[in-house]
């Protein structure tokens, strides 16, 4: 593919990785900028593709109705036997409720 048909160029790909907060070495970001111009040159591809315009629009390949679904089983409530087996294992429980830390983070400029 030449740098003409790259529609991720090395100036939009760092600003990608910058506002994704990636950390990547020079032979990481090349790699994968060179990954997605794949991707997209093979959307590309399939969008050259041409369809009947009757052909209706779908999510997915297989469409979901009740003639080639099963039918969604009822959701059935189990209280849990032993509670306190299940609290147990919970670094942290306390008033009913797992304590779950925080997670650190960092705010994006």
């Amino acid at each position: 593919m030449s740098e003409k048909e790259q529609v991720i160029t090395p100036e939009v790909f760092d600003h990608l990785v910058q506002l994704a907060a990636l950390e990547l070495d020079e032979e990481q970001a090349d790699y994968l900028r060179r990954e997605l111009n794949s991707q997209l040159s093979a959307i590309r591809e399939l969008e050259a593709i041409q369809l009947d315009p009757e052909t209706p629009l779908a999510s997915h390949g297989v469409p979901y109705d009740g003639n080639n679904s099963p039918a969604l089983r009822e959701d059935v409530w189990q209280a849990c036997e032993d509670v306190e087996a299940i609290t147990r294992q919970a670094p942290q429980f306390e008033d009913g409720y797992l304590i779950v830390p925080d997670i650190p983070h960092t705010p994006l400029e």
